[in-house]
């Protein structure tokens, strides 16, 4: 009688622990659905780390990245790799392959998106420096002729922020796209981010392919021939917004906008392109713009928490008052950081202190923190 009870003891205890799982898993998925209705993309934008900071960088996406729920992670990787295609083109100092999939393991783990980026067209160098593509293959320069400085200041008579390469050289797919292909395989990606923001240089007179062609159609091509390669593979390419807004239109000047007509673009680029919307001093909503154009769009934000809150709320609200057609164009949010990756983690972790409120870290702090809240009162 004894072993009888103890059995159905046992039974009705191992009923209950399974009821306790199923209604922890339950309540799990139903607040996932929850949190992916509110914002769809809830990202994390910042320079890959230095192969000696991998395993700082691994805490810091198991320990305050997952917890607060971002789903989306872009490395800014350009030539902080060990390419084996194109050996010439790396860093002095570069991540492994044994590194990448050290990150690539903790965001598995963490449900979390992993999208490489490598700056495409434009931010092919920077000040007076001439970045790893136009130092090797000088040949692939929209603007040879513009010689870097050796001391740089803005503004310029030559216009110079940063040099493009030539989106009509016949030989410099073959290379970045190699660069591409293999960045995205280790990875082990199904999105590419190719950047293509703030390009001044397209389309220059002096260049013996591009003269007099319309740098709409220029830029167009451009995007739409990266976005072709991708989709060999099944791949999505992102790419930052700015150049296909009209500056001069909207009043938002040659940073956050296109000065030089590249804005025509937006109707001639495939709508399966995602557009990463920038503005960090106002909260400008040309998300708006974008979706209505049929593109999807995540807003980002840099180092203001007070916009990063208001432009948190202005996507919540979109998807809230959109028809359904637009709806889930409004992706959601994404945080983005211009300091180094180190640099940013010492200021998370209170190692290096700002007296200035608006930091990249606050801005992270602020969004996230936002977005906790937006999704208590959905409860």
């Amino acid at each position: 009688m004894k072993i009888k009870t103890d059995f159905r003891r046992f039974r009705l205890k191992k009923t209950h622990l399974l009821l306790l799982a199923l209604l922890v898993f339950t309540t799990s998925v139903f607040a996932q659905a929850k949190i992916d209705s509110l914002l769809p993309v809830r990202g994390f934008c910042i320079e890959a780390p230095k192969s000696k900071n991998v395993e700082t960088f691994v805490k810091f996406i198991n320990e305050e990245l997952a917890p607060r729920k971002v789903n989306t992670l872009i490395l800014r990787v350009d030539f902080n790799y060990a390419f084996e295609s194109h050996p010439e083109l790396r860093d002095k100092e570069t991540l492994s392959k044994k590194d990448i999939k050290k990150l690539v393991k903790a965001c598995k783990e963490n449900q979390i998106r992993l999208i490489p980026q490598i700056n495409l067209l434009g931010h092919q160098s920077w000040a007076g420096t001439t970045y790893n593509l136009l130092r090797e293959y000088p040949q692939f320069d929209e603007t040879p002729h513009v010689k870097m400085p050796e001391k740089y200041a803005w503004p310029n008579p030559d216009g110079l922020y940063c040099k493009s390469y030539c989106p009509l050289h016949p030989d410099v797919h073959n290379v970045v796209f190699a660069l591409v292909d293999e960045i995205c395989d280790v990875f082990e990606t199904d999105a590419f981010h190719a950047g293509m923001d703030e390009v001044f240089y397209i389309g220059d007179d002096k260049c013996p392919r591009c003269s007099g062609l319309d740098k709409a159609d220029l830029y167009a091509g451009e995007v739409n021939k990266i976005r072709n390669h991708l989709a060999l593979k099944n791949r999505k390419l992102w790419i930052w917004g700015d150049r296909l807004i009209d500056g001069k239109t909207t009043g938002m000047g040659m940073w956050e906008a296109s000065f030089n007509n590249t804005h025509r673009a937006i109707d001639m680029i495939y709508k399966d392109v995602v557009i990463c919307d920038w503005h960090y001093e106002r909260p400008d909503q040309t998300a708006v713009y974008f979706a209505m154009k049929g593109l999807s769009v995540i807003t980002c934000p840099w180092r203001m928490p007070e916009i990063a809150v208001k432009q948190t709320n202005d996507m919540v609200k979109f998807r809230e008052t959109a028809t359904p057609q637009l709806k889930d164009r409004f992706r959601g949010m994404m945080q983005t950081v211009w300091t180094g990756n180190s640099q940013f983690l010492d200021e998370f972790y209170g190692r290096k202190e700002s007296t200035d409120k608006n930091t990249a870290t606050n801005c992270f702090k602020a969004m996230f923190g936002e977005i906790s809240n937006l999704e208590k009162a959905k409860q």
